[in-house]
């Protein structure tokens, strides 16, 4: 039986899943027909894939659809809709992962070994300054979820002192790891390096306080590759100003572009990257998305399924 898939994302990612996404099925043993929003009934849908930005945000007429499945990893945009009452599954995807890996570990890596001394050097100085090695050093991750947890143990790796937060207790090898509100304090203090992966919730918005700064350690770095609405914009800039923080390297903002004239643009304490830490790339997310259609088609449970009651 040919299965009726259909893409709800932004116009550009058309042509490119309107290729690889029937492949991947092809190669996953499915037969399935891919379309547009509108160019199909909503009842005759087997499986709606989407991103939350795609022009579907009414669900409740995809009575046939067996699952919705997310294109981003990120689910906080589509838990609450009340018309979404399928089963829900983030995208889980091996490049996804990998990416996000390399940038935050790349960042730690930038702001560990002072290498911006050397590259921003308009004075010529010949600056001999000796890093700390990296056992030496408290690298704190907010949110250990996949990528969270993932970033963390690839930290482990590199022989950092690396503790993790979330809202339940997880146990990942050779991270010291924390849970609740007070184990959110006890992580984050004296820590010289704070990675931000947690979701956007209300619980989360400007987690990253003026007491969250002043809980770290003396000229510490920020890096936030997670949501834009985790940092407290002033209560940074101050900490910035005041030494507390030495410099934050921001992925994400409460506004995407960042506008012009931002604060952060000139900030010389603050890196702005566009987005790029971590990104869905079309060919092994639609293996990701076929796998788990295979795995609904059979019975199996979905990769990424979110638990809805608890919103993620």
């Amino acid at each position: 039986m040919t299965l009726n898939i259909l893409l709800s994302a932004r116009p550009a990612l058309w042509d490119p899943y309107s290729t690889a996404l029937p492949r991947a099925c092809a190669a996953a043993g499915l037969d399935v027909t891919l379309h547009r929003a509108g160019e199909i009934a909503p009842g005759e849908v087997d499986y709606v894939v989407f991103a939350p930005n795609g022009p579907v945000e009414d669900f409740a007429p995809f009575t046939r659809a067996k699952a919705a499945l997310s294109l981003w990893a990120g689910v906080e945009q589509i838990v609450g809709n009340e018309t979404l009452r399928m089963p829900l599954a983030r995208m889980v995807d091996s490049s996804l992962t990998e990416g996000m890996v390399e940038w935050v570990t790349g960042m730690v890596l930038r702001h560990h070994l002072g290498i911006d001394r050397h590259i921003v050097n308009p004075e010529q100085k010949w600056q001999f300054v000796i890093p700390p090695l990296a056992r030496d050093r408290v690298v704190t991750v907010l949110g250990t979820g996949a990528l969270g947890a993932a970033c963390a143990k690839a930290l482990v790796g590199l022989n950092f002192q690396v503790r993790g937060w979330s809202r339940s207790m997880k146990q990942i090898e050779g991270v010291e790891s924390f849970a609740g509100d007070e184990g959110f304090w006890q992580a984050l203090e004296g820590a010289g390096i704070v990675v931000l992966l947690l979701p956007d919730t209300p619980a989360t918005e400007n987690v990253m306080s003026t007491r969250a700064f002043a809980a770290m350690a003396e000229g510490s770095f920020v890096i936030n590759p997670g949501r834009g609405p985790l940092i407290d914009e002033a209560a940074l800039l101050a900490a910035l100003e005041s030494g507390q923080v030495a410099h934050a390297t921001l992925d994400v903002f409460r506004q995407e572009p960042l506008p012009e004239g931002h604060a952060f643009w000139a900030h010389p304490q603050i890196t702005v990257t566009a987005h790029t830490a971590s990104e869905t790339r079309v060919g092994s997310a639609s293996e990701a998305v076929a796998e788990n259609i295979r795995r609904a088609e059979a019975g199996e449970p979905l990769v990424g399924l979110v638990d809805r009651a608890a919103g993620y």
